[in-house]
């Protein structure tokens, strides 16, 4: 176990080196009522020990510029180092957000045709890049279809349909929104049960989030039937774009009939994930919600761009001035440097991998759905479950491998789940490796399944209580 760089301290070493004052700048002490009683409790360290000790830890840390990441739900890809050496531009990071229009008229531009580009991809007319995150672009989008209802007058609608395979933002956000949640159950095909829906939409239904590909994996091939039954009863349809990866300019939201969408642009446009952020989640809509759209807008008038500070209907302000600029700027350059033609075959490559995936292992772990997937599957973990090993063992052990473990225990409605989610970005030959991978796991558990349940075995630390970890953590090297 590395030591924390408190354990490394050592008296009277420093990492900084700072130059006399000169006689010239020197300013009155502060006054006395303002000074530290004591010294800061600082490590003591010289620089090269310090970084040594970061750089370390660095390197035992899992990332996708260092393993495979098939993480389902995320689209864990490739962060093209082109766009964060643009992005770095001085134009660019030292621009103030209330900076005047005519000076900033690049930046404005930019924001502009990014949201022209993202509307003609999704089949949307307008939109904002505000939200920061995708799960914020949801309550956007839910607050837009609550202020349109509201100004129509038709204040009964309190309900948002929501299928039992929904990534948890989506009931997590309808619920904030101030929504009741009506779940819709799934059909023995992986996707919405129609008569469920049926019978679930009434007067009361403002809305219905859905995920096209859902969470399984699998395209609707009924979605413009699931349009028209809300629809037919007055409620609206919310896009949630979390796998939008898998139709990248090849099916568009806006013509399935969904009324507003958000984006993950690091799902679906590269931008960094993980981390903490920043993030960034677009939010699209039709004419019938624009004017629902946040503030502030980016408008263009006669080749000169202008921002819009606030609008009659508009749900307001939620977020610092333009959102995370430096963020969607990297998704602009991703889109720009791939051209429509390749980001089709974005869309392409990533179903194409999940499907050899998904064909390859099918005879190690149960397919509960046979059809062709599109950017990700589902598999049961559950034959291995009488000799005690589970998804979560196994997952644990892939570590070991240098590969860090798909999604697991999720969608809920799947036992002992794992979703599979590969991205465009790999080739062949890690595909390969993690087919083999999960081979040597599998007979590992048929020789010694105790090995697999203690797993991991080959990282600095090995298996946790994660529950108590989270509550009662140990920041200290015990000696």
């Amino acid at each position: 176990m590395t030591r924390t760089v408190f354990e490394k301290s050592q008296a009277g070493q420093h990492a900084y080196s700072l130059p006399k004052s000169d006689p010239e700048w020197e300013v009155d002490e502060p006054p006395a009522q303002l000074l530290r009683k004591s010294s800061l409790d600082l490590p003591e360290i010289s620089e090269i020990d310090l970084t040594r000790h970061f750089s370390q830890l660095a390197q035992r840390n899992m990332g996708i510029d260092t393993n495979f990441y098939p993480l389902g739900s995320c689209t864990m890809k490739l962060n093209p180092r082109v766009n964060e050496l643009c992005a770095q531009f001085p134009g660019f990071v030292r621009t103030h957000p209330l900076a005047p229009d005519d000076s900033v008229q690049g930046n404005l531009e930019l924001i502009h045709d990014l949201l022209k580009i993202l509307c003609e991809l999704c089949g949307m007319t307008a939109g904002s890049l505000l939200p920061n995150a995708g799960a914020q672009g949801e309550y956007v989008g839910i607050r837009m279809i609550s202020a349109y209802h509201r100004k129509r007058g038709d204040l009964k609608r309190t309900e948002i349909l929501i299928p039992d395979s929904a990534h948890g933002t989506n009931p997590a956000t309808a619920s904030i929104a101030g929504f009741t949640i009506v779940p819709i159950r799934t059909n023995r095909q992986g996707d919405m049960d129609l008569d469920h829906l049926r019978e679930m939409t009434s007067e009361h239904t403002a809305g219905l989030m859905l995920t096209n590909p859902n969470t399984l994996g699998l395209f609707s091939p009924v979605i413009m039937e699931i349009c028209e039954i809300v629809h037919a009863k007055g409620g609206l349809l919310y896009y949630d774009g979390a796998n939008m990866n898998a139709i990248l300019n090849i099916a568009k939201p806006g013509e399935m009939g969904f009324d507003v969408m958000h984006l993950n642009l690091h799902k679906t446009f590269s931008t960094p994930h993980g981390g903490g952020g920043p993030g960034s989640g677009p939010v699209l809509c039709n004419d019938k919600l624009k004017p629902f759209l946040p503030v502030p807008r980016v408008e263009c008038d006669q080749d000169k761009y202008k921002i819009v500070w606030s609008s009659e209907a508009s749900i307001g302000h939620i977020a610092s001035f333009h959102g995370n600029f430096s963020i969607y700027l990297r998704a602009y350059l991703y889109a720009m440097l791939h051209g429509n033609y390749g980001l089709r075959r974005i869309g392409e490559q990533s179903v194409l991998n999940a499907n050899y995936l998904k064909s390859r292992i099918k005879n190690l772990f149960k397919v509960p759905f046979e059809q062709a997937c599109m950017h990700e599957f589902v598999v049961q973990a559950d034959r291995f479950v009488d000799k005690g090993v589970r998804a979560l063992d196994i997952a644990k052990r892939l570590l070991d491998y240098g590969i860090y473990a798909p999604t697991i225990y999720f969608p809920l409605i799947i036992k002992e789940c794992l979703l599979i989610e590969p991205t465009e970005s790999e080739s062949k030959d890690t595909l390969d490796h993690f087919i083999a991978v999960l081979e040597k796991i599998v007979e590992e558990i048929e020789r010694d399944p105790e090995f697999v349940k203690s797993a991991p075995h080959n990282l600095s630390i090995g298996r946790l209580d994660e529950v108590r970890a989270a509550k009662q953590p140990i920041l200290k090297e015990r000696l």
